[in-house]
């Protein structure tokens, strides 16, 4: 095995239920020590993709392969329990009639004093070490948490797969068990494959994110080159609200309300969506019917008039209704900034932060 050599990679895995295809020809891989996040909407096939690297599912075709080694075809399948994966569920499936430490110890092997050891070791990384004793039902749900982590990786895998494991958790408590749950793995050294369906926790916990819908893998990146060079409309849209502008290409140019875009790539007279964030949206005031003068950067200004505001916490939303085609465009303002519903403003778009995708 190589330093480059995958710890856990998959091969154009394909699962079929009842003549459905879930999963469709995936493969990815993961190096050792690394966090890669399958996000996607519900259905799109995620957790089938784990229960089969897990070996509780097998594929109809495709490969899986741990630091180089053949696991499971569809021929060859090495049992789950010496698989060297983990497996966190989003239960956390304690045992109810096990302790806390007798949890942890589930599936250690060889003598009792190294099992305590270890048991003891994970327990204190994890801030329970005073709850060996415990019942699961004792402990609250961002405990429970932290046992099944420690369960998961007292037998050392070398790949953890982790299914929506913070959902359950109160929002308050899940950003702080999140950071730690990810510091102690890459503690371990392990390789992570996590599946959710919240844009926010793949990018906070991520190397990489492989984008899955309808059970493909349509797009595979860093969270910063997903979030900033989206495949498609609908990628941009899983990770932010959105506003679409639609055009017609002429000489590589669509014209807008907004004036003209850069198409470069799209061919005349080809029908095209310009999709943008609402923060995004610069907003400036109305001076008697006036807007702006237009720039390089933010085009040419358009005119709407508040229709709703919403304070959101740290940022406001403000919904304009267009003069031009009464069309609703939204914005988003760092802080408090709610002006009353019919006020007149005029709304700029940055180039620099538009995608243009074909229309439909």
């Amino acid at each position: 095995m190589t330093a480059q050599t995958p710890r856990l990679e998959i091969r154009n895995l394909t699962r079929r239920f009842e003549g459905k295809t879930v999963v469709n020809d995936v493969s990815l891989s993961i190096l050792p020590g690394n966090v890669t996040c399958l996000l996607g909407p519900s259905g799109c096939g995620k957790s089938t993709t784990l229960r089969m690297i897990a070996g509780v599912d097998m594929q109809d075709s495709g490969t899986i392969h741990v630091d180089g080694r053949l696991i499971c075809d569809t021929i060859t399948r090495v049992p789950p329990e010496r698989r060297s994966i983990g497996l966190m569920f989003q239960d956390f499936a304690l045992f109810p009639h096990l302790s806390v430490g007798d949890n942890v110890a589930f599936g250690l092997k060889g003598p009792k004093a190294a099992q305590r050891e270890r048991v003891m070791q994970l327990l204190g990384r994890v801030g329970l070490g005073g709850y060996v004793d415990n019942w699961p039902h004792e402990l609250s749900g961002g405990e429970q948490q932290r046992v099944a982590l420690a369960r998961a990786l007292a037998p050392r895998p070398r790949v953890m797969l982790m299914d929506e494991p913070f959902s359950g958790l109160d929002n308050r408590l899940r950003d702080g068990i999140r950071d730690e749950t990810l510091a102690l793995l890459k503690e371990e050294g392990t390789s992570v494959l996590l599946v959710t369906h919240e844009p926010e926790e793949a990018m906070r916990m991520a190397d990489e994110i492989a984008l899955m819908r309808d059970g493909r893998i349509v797009q595979r990146g860093a969270p910063y080159n997903i979030y900033n060079a989206p495949v498609d409309k609908a990628a941009v849209a899983f990770f932010s609200d959105i506003n679409v502008l639609e055009g017609v290409v002429q000489g590589a140019l669509v014209d807008t309300p907004f004036g003209q875009f850069l198409a470069p790539g799209h061919a005349d007279g080809a029908r095209v969506e310009i999709v943008f964030r609402p923060q995004h949206v610069s907003i400036d005031f109305d001076r008697s019917g006036r807007g702006p003068l237009p720039t390089p950067l933010q085009g040419t200004p358009a005119r709407g008039v508040v229709e709703r505001a919403r304070f959101m916490g740290s940022e406001s939303l403000v919904e304009f209704r267009m003069d031009h085609d009464a069309q609703v465009l939204r914005a988003t303002v760092p802080n408090v900034f709610l002006p009353r519903v019919g006020t007149p403003m005029w709304l700029s778009v940055r180039r620099n932060r538009c995608f243009v995708f074909p229309a439909g």
